[in-house]
């Protein structure tokens, strides 16, 4: 199965769900990453039943914290 993670051309043996493909790409801190599916968050609740699908295109979304720099 064709998709599309990261912008990079992936090949999964079968259909999985978001939960699952977190493991699959060995995501790191996965409490972390937000997920975009097709353009469109997926609320976290929903990564176990979500399920991706031929030509989905996945993007994990990584938010980082920042301070201000003194002048």
């Amino acid at each position: 199965m064709n998709v599309k993670i990261n912008g990079d051309d992936k090949q999964l043996e079968k259909e999985a769900s978001i939960l699952e493909l977190l493991e699959i790409e060995q995501v790191k801190m996965p409490d972390m990453v937000s997920v975009e599916l097709n353009g469109d968050i997926v609320d976290r609740e929903k990564f176990e039943t979500t399920i991706i699908k031929e030509n989905d295109r996945v993007e994990f979304l990584y938010f980082m914290g920042g301070g201000a720099i003194g002048l």
